[in-house]
């Protein structure tokens, strides 16, 4: 990666976190709804698999949105620079503190392969182009395991976090649509 295009992406990162930071938490709380919302109206069926994330921080959503997905739910597990694991979520009860401020499941990991059964996989970013240029946060960790997937991938983000460009890597995995409270699901 060139000095410039790392520059490009720290900036942009440094920016869309502050803009994150300075959301009230009404308007978290109201973004969190309208995702749980959307995410209940997926066209997933109770036989398929779906991988998410627990958001943290500042991130889009809560908790409430996996309520929504009424199918086998599997989050992700960070295993340093590997690529991520996956275990059953369970609900609140099984969930235990990790690394990164992370909630992760304390059920049976079940392998980086994993991802690759799921139907659809609801992944955390920062922006998203419309092109589906997805910035995550930095430390490669969906890099590593999103080119084990055949299904369709979504970034979650707020409105204002679809961008017309984003700095783009060759190792970059190309998102399929993006999440958004205020339109829901959109096909890239």
């Amino acid at each position: 990666m060139t000095s410039d295009l790392r520059d490009r992406k720290a900036t942009l990162r440094s920016r869309l976190l502050a803009a994150r930071r300075s959301l009230s938490a009404e308007v978290r709380a109201a973004e969190a709804a309208a995702l749980a919302a959307h995410v209940a109206a997926l066209a997933v069926r109770p036989d398929q698999t779906v991988c998410a994330f627990l958001p943290v921080g500042s991130e889009p959503g809560d908790a409430s949105w996996l309520d929504g997905l009424k199918c086998r739910v599997l989050l992700p597990i960070v295993t340093g620079d590997a690529p991520l694991d996956w275990a059953v979520h369970t609900g609140p009860d099984g969930l235990a503190p990790a690394a990164l401020r992370l909630l992760e499941p304390t059920g049976p990991r079940l392998g980086p392969s994993a991802i690759a059964g799921a139907s659809l996989v609801l992944v955390p970013a920062l922006a998203v182009s419309v092109a589906g240029i997805r910035l995550g946060k930095g430390k490669g960790h969906y890099d590593r395991s999103l080119p084990l997937v055949n299904a369709p991938l979504v970034a979650v983000v707020r409105d204002c976090e679809v961008l017309a460009e984003v700095p783009a890597e060759p190792h970059d995995v190309r998102m399929n649509g993006v999440l958004t409270p205020s339109v829901g699901l959109r096909w890239l």
